[in-house]
């Protein structure tokens, strides 16, 4: 099944256990997905393609994140 929820940095910072301010610099420094939503020139991201780039992280090993 495929989640189709739209995150904000807000959202991936909770998923991660960062601040939103880190996930802002994780885009800004090229390492997060390109947006898969731009509304309002903010930028948005499925729920699965976050959980995709979680688990293909440096240094993600093997940790569940819920």
């Amino acid at each position: 099944m495929t989640d189709r929820r739209l995150w904000s940095y807000k959202d991936i910072a909770a998923h991660i256990r960062v601040q939103p301010d880190t996930v802002r610099s994780y885009r800004k420094h090229g390492l997060l997905p390109a947006p898969d939503h731009v509304e309002g020139g903010k930028p948005y991201w499925y729920a699965d393609t976050i959980r995709a780039w979680v688990a293909s992280r440096p240094g993600n090993r093997g940790r569940r994140v819920d």
